[in-house]
């Protein structure tokens, strides 16, 4: 295992170099990943975003048939701008037991732990296969899941068992809430602030559709399912920026709410969405176009990426409770691409090393026994690849 866990130190250094804040290109770090897997015999498929700029990976050790087990991880993080690090966020540092960098526990831990087991799993492998899916853009609504969901659809590729190694503290997770974020658009007239009756103040309709936000914040609460396992229960809602205006003297024409819900079921998604656009088309629009005609009201959607629903048949809990010991599994607030492949339908769970605490801040790092723990559990995992 001391041998497992210096290759994955030296793998996770060469990740972290690779700066994949997800404004920016990931391809040098997929390219890598690529040579790796294709070094130890893997089929390996690059599908590049519609920009070329990025590109998600899905590479295959084993045969080519349904059922194989799937290790899942995003390549891109969150930016370090304005950011108080200690040490250079894209050098990995080893001090008092962590490795500290960029992504060392969101989630390039992960990535370089199965990537420097699958020499391990080519050895081994025999008629489960084993795939690799190493995404762009999770951090910006799951952009890259949701296409690699697609082209597996398309190609027939059924894996039956999805393990997304996002921060857990190797605790098993078989439930988190759904995130759906937007943008709300609002264009209404300028004028000049002493005439406020011949504008369209933009700003103070969009104050009004965040106070309507709040009203639907308050009645979800209701609708939460009995025995929730989340906490809080129910459907949440952020109001995340209101931007508007341009000086004092002046009405507003342009502003913008951007905002997220975090459903717990699908049906509040739905009652929420609804609600708002009947509030826009018979309050909020009448009266605006009464002024200006033009004036408009438009929801942009940044992202809209499902829950994981714990399920009473879930394949991927069993196995990782095998490997790791754990008598049961739990549900988190934070969002992952494991509703994604659980649509797809894959029994999935959330596991991997590091804390969550740690995700998106300065001297992030990543827990050596973290990590020799997630080695461990991959390790174990080759023996369900002969069954």
């Amino acid at each position: 295992m001391q041998h497992a866990l210096d290759d994955t130190k030296a793998l996770l250094r060469h990740l972290i170099a690779f700066p994949t804040v997800s404004t920016d290109s990931n391809l040098s770090m997929i390219a890598f990943l690529a040579d790796r897997l294709e070094a130890v015999g893997a089929r390996v498929e690059i599908h590049k975003d519609p920009t070329g700029t990025k590109a998600n990976l899905f590479a295959t050790l084993g045969p080519d048939v349904d059922g194989g087990i799937l290790l899942s991880g995003h390549s891109d993080v969150v930016p370090v701008a304005d950011q108080d690090w200690t040490t250079d966020p894209f050098e990995m540092v080893e001090r008092d037991g962590r490795l500290y960098g960029r992504g060392t526990c969101d989630m390039k831990g992960f990535i370089a732990a199965a990537v420097a087991m699958a020499p391990y799993y080519a050895e081994r492998v025999g008629n489960r296969p084993i795939h690799f899916a190493f995404t762009h853009d999770e951090e910006t609504g799951c952009l890259g899941a949701q296409a690699l969901a697609q082209v597996l659809r398309a190609q027939g590729v059924r894996p039956s068992v999805a393990i997304i190694g996002e921060p857990t503290m190797m605790r098993i997770i078989e439930g988190h809430k759904g995130c759906y974020e937007y943008s709300t658009h609002f264009t209404g007239l300028e004028g000049h602030g002493s005439g406020p009756d011949r504008g369209v103040n933009a700003v103070e309709y969009a104050v009004r559709y965040v106070g309507r936000l709040l009203e639907l914040k308050e009645r979800l609460k209701a609708r939460a399912p009995a025995n929730g396992r989340f906490d809080p229960p129910w459907t949440t809602i952020n109001t995340g920026a209101l931007v508007g205006g341009v000086a004092h003297n002046v009405i507003p024409g342009k502003a913008r709410v951007d905002w997220e819900m975090r459903p717990v079921q699908h049906g509040d998604a739905d009652f929420v969405k609804a609600d708002l656009r009947d509030y826009c088309a018979h309050t909020l629009l009448p009266a605006m176009r009464a002024v200006a005609p033009q004036a408009d009201i438009v929801t942009e959607v940044i992202g809209e990426v499902d829950g994981l629903i714990p399920a009473d048949e879930n394949e991927a809990k069993a196995i990782l409770m095998e490997l790791t010991g754990a008598n049961g599994a739990q549900t988190v607030p934070f969002g992952t691409e494991a509703g994604i492949f659980q649509a797809l339908g894959m029994s999935a769970v959330v596991c991997g090393p590091g804390s969550i605490e740690q995700a998106h801040k300065p001297d992030e790092f990543l827990a050596l026994d973290q990590l020799a723990e997630c080695l461990s559990m991959l390790e174990r995992l080759a023996g369900k690849l002969a069954t």
